[in-house]
């Protein structure tokens, strides 16, 4: 495995017509699970804002700002993973004017992003532009739109007719032209996926959008069975961490019930007299 960083240039030369490996992203909020995908190979860590349903209780992914974000942001940094550090930014970071956007966007890069993402189509061309023109590298997020939820009226595949399917990807285009040197694909049909991916010359990475694209990004919780609700179709479990956590710690609790934890091993001892020093 590799030990060189993965960069915005080598990741914007991914595409697998071309030959090229399909790129991994992961999502990770904190340094442990940074250094777990980082040491697994992952090509990109997504500081998603995902981390308000995956880690703080919450139903969606609207009740995260952008000081939440750079907090998780820079606890991933501090794993100084070898995979490029991607952030979120989070509904109403980027909504209001470029200027702010900009301003929200270089709050992510200080804390130790190396790139950010941010959700829509054509109505982000101007913050794409300058967010780009600031230097800050920028990866598009099409299809279902998580921040979006409201106005989908839910978690619902999108891209399913011909007129939204050509809208996702007229956008992808205009998008690409201003400047995005990546796509997230979530949620659209397998044949949406495909066509978007041939479409664009920079690389596509899907989440519920088919085997086609230039490479996959699944959440750390939902791909180690650490999640509280059952995870979408699109994702494959690779482990149930959850339930064995579950157990190693009811096995302690079992333990220090009955006394056997801690052991004589796993006590520190007294210096020969200082117990009949203290009486």
């Amino acid at each position: 495995m590799s030990e060189t960083p993965v960069t915005v240039p080598s990741l914007r030369a991914r595409k697998r017509r071309d030959g090229s490996t399909p790129i991994v992203m992961v999502t990770a909020y904190d340094e442990p699970g940074a250094r777990i995908v980082s040491g697994a190979g992952a090509d990109i860590i997504l500081v998603g804002d995902s981390v308000a349903n995956n880690v703080l209780g919450y139903d969606d992914t609207l009740h995260v700002d952008i000081d939440v974000m750079a907090h998780h942001t820079a606890a991933v940094a501090r794993a100084r993973p070898r995979s490029l550090i991607l952030g979120d930014m989070p509904w109403m970071s980027y909504h209001l004017s470029p200027d702010e956007a900009v301003r929200n966007a270089a709050r992510l890069i200080r804390a130790g992003a190396q790139a950010v993402k941010l959700e829509g189509g054509r109505a982000r061309l101007p913050v794409v532009e300058a967010i780009v023109k600031a230097e800050i590298p920028v990866v598009g997020h099409l299809g279902l739109t998580p921040q979006s939820v409201l106005a989908m009226g839910g978690f619902r595949v999108q891209g399913k007719s011909v007129d939204a399917a050509g809208a996702l990807l007229d956008a992808a285009k205009a998008l690409a032209a201003a400047g995005c040197f990546a796509f997230v694909i979530e949620g659209v049909p397998d044949v949406v996926g495909a066509k978007a991916t041939e479409a664009l010359d920079v690389p596509t990475i899907g989440i519920g959008a088919g085997p086609d694209c230039d490479g996959q990004v699944l959440v750390f919780h939902d791909l180690l069975g650490l999640g509280r609700t059952t995870p979408p179709k699109f994702v494959r479990q690779y482990a149930d961490l959850g339930r064995i956590a579950t157990e190693a710690i009811a096995a302690f609790a079992d333990d220090v019930r009955s006394g056997s934890f801690p052991s004589d091993a796993e006590t520190y001892h007294a210096p020969a007299g200082l117990g009949d020093a203290l009486g």
